[in-house]
């Protein structure tokens, strides 16, 4: 069968099944029921500088070959993958940087997979729509975020150049109890953790998981101000709306993971994870209330033992912070692949390589913070 492509302006324009029958695992953030709780909620939308234009590869009898998430973007907030310096740059020289085409998870930081394909031709045909399409429209490039790696060799191939970044990860390796990971470390770093933790436990501060059919209307209606609370502290809009959470409640309860703080008797704090199979991923908490050392404890202590109860094996608490390192958090390297128009192509390229072996440097350096003994 001859295969064709297909743009999308809303991804429930695709039925669930057929998007969800690309994913290999029960990876949360490309879900067609996330992708539709971002949309659907109005937090992802071309008011919001996010215009849904997805990508579809098709049979002649509309099976689905192939699907790749993509934004036209207005701007570059919500990506964690930084170009405003190329943004300016491109429009010193009398150019437009925005709108650009952007393959990525809005406002998620998470390493997965992004160009879902069930063979080469199929993905390399969205690869080569999607180079034509720079030429034909005013996009000034094109950004794949946080992909596994599965297509590199085709992004290479196609003229796209790789970016490196650092985040950091606590891996499970086999832990029962929370006393094994201290056992791993140095002793001066498990009395640290010790007293982090019990300082926050001397406050008579409680946490209480929910999950699943816990997840109730009403709960939502307790986190979103903690939620919210981060970025209006930054003098900032949260990104997500309070319908993003109460739709993602409704389709998706069983990969969520919501922990409040509790002190007399009220909650004080929250935090939400989201997880598969094997990880849980940590992504937004806040506080209305300044405690010692609350939030190491609710976003990577209270994550670590959450992982070891469920037999997960990693844990990703977010992007960047390196006061993760000492903490147990390993240095993981992370990539993004860009297409950009001419001559800022050539230009960022350049800049990239450099950037990649400083990255790479970066990543060998960090592991002598960690606070494992030497033994391990």
């Amino acid at each position: 069968m001859q295969m064709k492509i297909r743009q999308l302006a809303h991804i429930e324009d695709v039925p669930a099944e057929q998007w969800d029958s690309l994913l290999s695992n029960d990876y949360p953030f490309m879900r067609h029921a996330f992708l539709v709780a971002l949309e659907n909620s109005g937090s992802v939308c071309a008011e919001q500088g996010w215009e849904p234009a997805h990508l579809l590869v098709v049979n002649d009898d509309d099976s689905l070959q192939a699907a790749l998430p993509l934004y036209r973007k207005m701007h570059s907030y919500g990506e964690y993958v930084f170009d405003f310096q190329w943004a300016q740059a491109w429009e010193r020289a009398g150019r437009d940087y925005y709108p650009k085409l952007l393959a990525a998870i809005p406002y998620s930081p998470v390493q997965g997979p992004r160009l879902l394909a069930r063979c080469e031709a199929s993905r390399d045909l969205l690869l080569h729509y999607l180079n034509d399409g720079l030429t034909q429209s005013q996009a000034s490039g094109a950004h794949l975020l946080f992909n596994l790696g599965e297509e590199n060799l085709a992004l290479q191939a196609a003229g796209w150049v790789q970016r490196l970044g650092c985040q950091f990860h606590w891996f499970n390796r086999g832990y029962q109890h929370f006393d094994d990971f201290l056992a791993a470390c140095n002793s001066r770093k498990r009395k640290n953790f010790r007293k982090e933790r019990q300082a926050v436990a001397e406050q008579g501060i409680s946490f209480h998981w929910l999950t699943g059919a816990e997840l109730t209307p009403a709960v939502w209606d307790n986190f979103y101000p903690f939620y919210a609370a981060t970025y209006l502290k930054r003098g900032q809009q949260p990104y997500l709306t309070p319908a993003f959470f109460q739709l993602l409640g409704e389709s998706m309860p069983e990969a969520i993971r919501l922990v409040f703080a509790r002190h007399a008797g009220r909650d004080v704090a929250g935090a939400f994870f989201l997880a598969d199979q094997s990880s849980l991923y940590g992504r937004y908490w806040g506080c209305l209330e300044e405690y010692d050392r609350l939030h190491f404890e609710t976003c990577f202590y209270q994550g670590m033992e959450r992982c070891i109860a469920e037999g997960l094996t990693r844990f990703d608490a977010g992007a960047q912070g390196e006061h993760k390192l000492i903490r147990g958090f390993e240095p993981v390297l992370t990539q993004s692949w860009h297409k950009l128009q001419e001559p800022l192509h050539a230009a960022v390229a350049g800049f990239l390589e450099r950037e990649r072996e400083g990255m790479q440097a970066y990543h060998l350096q960090a592991r002598g913070y960690l606070p494992y003994r030497q033994t391990e």
